[in-house]
């Protein structure tokens, strides 16, 4: 049985009313973990306070996860709402930036070798 105090810690129906019932995105985008998001604009009024929270947290590029740690929700319930975000054109996601690539080994034995030479 659920008490009064559940609602406010994550209980499925909170989640289910944060949702409108959704499980899943109207967006073709493949969210991921690792995808940051970054917003483009402020908090517009009227927005529901989930939105506006990940509206506010995004001004600077954040992961799915992080969003996720930050508002303590479910990263499926975040993904939700970051679809409408992106639907509504107010956030932007993208990859993470790559690691660069390791130049070639020989190409740095030549430069080494070289140097030593000099």
């Amino acid at each position: 049985m659920s008490k009064p105090g559940d609602w406010e810690e994550g209980s499925p129906e909170r989640l289910y009313v944060i949702t409108g019932g959704r499980s899943g995105s109207q967006v073709p985008a493949t969210l991921d973990l690792v995808t940051l998001i970054v917003a483009k604009s402020g908090p517009r009024h009227g927005m529901q306070p989930e939105h506006a929270a990940i509206i506010r947290l995004c001004q600077a590029p954040l992961s799915v996860a992080e969003i996720s740690a930050y508002l303590r929700l479910p990263v499926s319930v975040v993904t939700v709402l970051l679809g409408d975000l992106l639907l509504d054109e107010q956030v932007i996601a993208r990859a993470p930036v790559q690691p660069a690539l390791l130049p070639d080994r020989a190409l740095i034995e030549a430069v080494i070798d070289g140097l030593q030479k000099l």
